[in-house]
C-alpha cells in the first residue's frame, strides 16, 4: 500500500518508499502528480506532470478520451448495444446541439409535468432514449451528447422554446 506525503520530506534523491506505488527505492525524485508533490521511484517518475508541456497534456487527455470511447464501443459490441447506434443513425457531428437557454432543463421538465407526462411516457412517445431525456431535464444535454434533433422534438411536442439564436 502506498504511503502519502505529509509534506515533511525535502527535495529529491532521498531513500524510502515511493509515495505512489509504495516500492522501496534508494533513489526517489520529486514529481508533480495530479497537483500533489510526491516522492516517487523511477518507474513512477514518468507521471511527473511538471515536465510535460501543455500540448503534451492536451494530447494525453485526448488519447484518454479516445480510449474511453473505444472501450465503450467495445462494451456495446459485446453486450449487443452496438446495433442501437447503427439503428438510430445518429450522427452527432451533423446533429449538433444548438445554443440552449440557461434554464432549458427546468423548462423542459416543467412543460412535461404540466402535460401530465412521466419521463418514460414522453420518451416512448417521441421514440427517444429515456436517459437522454433525463440528461436534458438535468441540464446535461451537451455532456450526454444529445443531438439537436432531440431538442427540436421536445420543443415541438411540449410547445416550448429553449434554443437561443
Amino acid at each position: 500500500m502506498a504511503k502519502y506525503s505529509t509534506g515533511g520530506s525535502s527535495g529529491g534523491g532521498s531513500s524510502g518508499s515511493c509515495e505512489l506505488c509504495g516500492t522501496s527505492s534508494e533513489s526517489l525524485t520529486t514529481a508533480s502528480v495530479a497537483g500533489a508533490e510526491l516522492q516517487v521511484c523511477s518507474n513512477c517518475a514518468n507521471l511527473d506532470e511538471s515536465s510535460k508541456t501543455e500540448r503534451e497534456v492536451s494530447e494525453e487527455q485526448q488519447r484518454r478520451k479516445q480510449a474511453a470511447q473505444n472501450t465503450a464501443q467495445q462494451f456495446d459490441a459485446v453486450s449487443g448495444d452496438s446495433k442501437r447506434w447503427e439503428e438510430e443513425g445518429t450522427n452527432y457531428e451533423g446533429d449538433q446541439l444548438p445554443y440552449l437557454s440557461s434554464d432549458y432543463g427546468r423548462q423542459i421538465q416543467k412543460a412535461r409535468q404540466s402535460e401530465g407526462l412521466q419521463l418514460e411516457e414522453l420518451a416512448d412517445e417521441l421514440g427517444i432514449d429515456e436517459n437522454d431525456l433525463l440528461a436534458v431535464e438535468q441540464g446535461r444535454a451537451n455532456r450526454a451528447g444529445v443531438g439537436g434533433s432531440l431538442i427540436a422534438k421536445l420543443e415541438d411536442r411540449l410547445d416550448v422554446d429553449v434554443t437561443q439564436e
